[in-house]
């Protein structure tokens, strides 16, 4: 049994098909075909049901990928151990964001941490929380950032900063003319909300209960208007289908044609939501880590709207 062996049982478990799976692996497909028969031969037991179309773990097989996930993921942090001696700052980090963060503080990020640490360029992967969690337990990711509350075993979280909630309107919109807007004052609008999955949705329904209301009420009457991204609010507020809540680092109106849209803060005490880092605790980089926390620490993600 061999590392190699066990990648490509993960790969394979996660690709469900050999073509792809071996192409990943940068291996031709005999050889991973021909390596994963020899691994169930040695273990005695099939890894794999093999149809024409599919290939997908049995219940056996499913044990052993996760096991191999924990096994790969120690031998990661032997090789990190190994290299501790060495400069931390000198090799790429992996980095995870929430899809509502990513897109907003990478563009001011980026250019900081080249400074701070120009010889550790990012591997990014922008995702939902949950999937962000699985890789960063299973190694595929050093660090990522998340909104809180976040909890994992034998994971060390450190807040960032925080960030307060914006709407954003229609432009001529009612609500525009006043320079901030209290949560009750949404009790008849058209609020458009991200679909399943985003935390942020989670994070506005609790926002108030006049909101969840709204939630509820075009829930029940099955309208449209959720958005599979922030961007995609963004459009529908301006094609005029309803209002929206926002991120303030997601605020930004410069895409668009002047006068098309308004944002305006909440009253006070404003919504917010504390967004921060996470990564294993036995992760050896932590030089890294924190190169990466200065950086996002001096991007001017809560700037007058």
């Amino acid at each position: 049994m061999t590392l190699n062996e066990l990648r490509y049982v993960v790969t394979l478990a996660e690709e469900q098909h050999f073509g792809r799976a071996a192409e990943k692996c940068f291996v031709s497909q005999p050889t991973l075909s021909i390596a994963i028969k020899k691994l169930e031969q040695e273990l005695d037991v099939s890894l794999f049901e093999r149809t024409r179309n599919q290939v997908s773990l049995t219940p056996v097989g499913e044990q052993v990928a996760q096991q191999a996930r924990k096994v790969l993921s120690g031998a990661l942090e032997i090789k990190q151990l190994a290299e501790q001696g060495q400069d931390q700052l000198a090799s790429p980090l992996k980095v995870g964001a929430i899809l509502t963060v990513g897109p907003y503080l990478f563009p001011f990020c980026i250019p900081q941490l080249r400074d701070i640490a120009p010889k550790m360029p990012l591997v990014i992967e922008e995702n939902y929380t949950a999937v962000l969690r699985k890789q960063l337990r299973e190694g595929a990711l050093d660090v990522i950032i998340i909104a809180l509350p976040f909890s994992e075993p034998d994971v060390i979280v450190e807040p960032l900063y925080d960030e307060r909630f914006v709407v954003l309107l229609p432009a001529g919109h009612p609500l525009a003319e006043k320079a901030e807007i209290a949560p009750a004052q949404l009790a008849n609008e058209n609020i458009l909300f991200l679909g399943d999955g985003h935390c942020f949705r989670d994070q506005v329904l609790a926002v108030d209960p006049v909101i969840q209301q709204s939630f509820e009420r075009r829930k029940d009457a099955m309208l449209g208007g959720e958005g599979s991204s922030i961007e995609t609010l963004r459009h529908m507020v301006a094609s005029g289908l309803g209002i929206t809540i926002l991120p303030a680092s997601a605020a930004d109106l410069s895409n668009y044609q002047a006068g098309m849209l308004e944002v305006r803060p909440f009253t006070a005490p404003d919504p917010s939501r504390t967004i921060a880092l996470a990564y294993r605790a036995s992760f050896t980089r932590r030089e890294a880590v924190m190169a990466l926390k200065q950086a996002a620490l001096l991007c001017p993600l809560n700037k007058p709207q």
